[in-house]
């Protein structure tokens, strides 16, 4: 899975540089606001890893103004190498297991309300990372009882004993990424299956999860149908909330974007979608996972 919230992060901010080749809806002022300024006080002096940051995340200045931030744990090297991702791929460095202790103070440090967590695929462990995972969410309970969760999980290659370990902590929103349509999935994700990530998806609802969430990203080739479909396939497994944003392409190396959806498309897939019965659809250019993450849970 992911580093999938960094890796479709790339933003087009106005600068002085201009937006070459992508289309006016993809540009973005560069964040402001007192809550802001003081969150990124507090991550620069000391020197707190946010996805926010390091991604360049386009709704950094409105999620943080919401009291909204999303946190990588388990390393910056991923042992997948999928298509799209702008993440380093290898073998990772060793567990740090003081790591949940880290992430809890930068989250009370900052003062967050709603967290999101993620982390990058961990296949060289026995435990895919999920021990880690679930001391994470235990440890940011005992420092901020008050500060709700999403846990964006890999798909712990299908294994039920990881997911189970999420789904024991029971973050209020638990989220894994399709990313694509089935088509594209072998070309995109490479190591993912398709159907094992839905398989994941209906595996946490079914056994308690309070609420579900996945994403997709668009301008990778995929037909409208395709879609749709997947969609369809996400209502089928009692999905509650998903987002539909643009792929931008993390350097020259990666997938190349085969087009750029316009706003009213996505508004298209938004009705789509609450016709569905999903609880929330975010469908937009700019977004991506962790947008308006707080209110998923509700």
């Amino acid at each position: 899975m992911w580093f999938e919230e960094c890796s479709i992060m790339e933003s087009v901010l106005e600068t002085n540089k201009p937006a070459t080749g992508k289309p006016k809806w993809l540009r973005v002022k560069l964040p402001t606001g007192k809550k802001y300024t003081e969150l990124r006080g507090l991550v620069d002096k000391y020197k707190l890893h946010t996805i926010c940051t390091s991604g360049s995340c386009p709704n950094m200045g409105e999620c943080w103004g919401e009291g909204t931030a999303t946190f990588m744990i388990l390393g910056n090297i991923c042992t997948r190498s999928c298509g799209f991702c702008g993440v380093k791929t290898g073998r990772p460095e060793t567990v740090d297991w003081d790591e949940p202790e880290k992430v809890a103070r930068s989250i009370k440090l900052m003062n967050i309300k709603h967290a999101v967590l993620t982390s990058v695929d961990r296949d060289d462990l026995k435990d895919g990372g999920s021990i880690i995972w679930a001391e994470t969410v235990k440890a940011v309970r005992r420092m901020s009882p008050g500060t709700t969760m999403e846990t964006l999980i890999p798909d712990f290659q299908g294994i039920e004993r990881n997911i189970d370990r999420i789904l024991e902590v029971a973050p209020e929103v638990i989220s894994h990424n399709m990313e694509t349509v089935r088509r594209l999935t072998r070309e995109v994700r490479i190591q993912a299956k398709y159907d094992r990530s839905l398989e994941v998806l209906r595996y946490l609802k079914a056994n308690g999860a309070k609420r579900t969430k996945s994403g997709i990203m668009l301008g990778l080739g995929e037909t409208e149908e395709e879609v749709i479909q997947t969609m369809k396939d996400l209502r089928a497994v009692d999905l509650d909330v998903i987002t539909i944003g643009q792929y931008l392409q993390p350097s020259k190396k990666h997938l190349p974007v085969k087009e750029f959806i316009t706003p009213d498309q996505f508004k298209k897939y938004e009705e789509i979608g609450l016709e569905m019965g999903f609880r929330h659809v975010e469908s937009g250019a700019l977004v991506r996972s962790s947008y308006k993450a707080q209110k998923h849970i509700l």
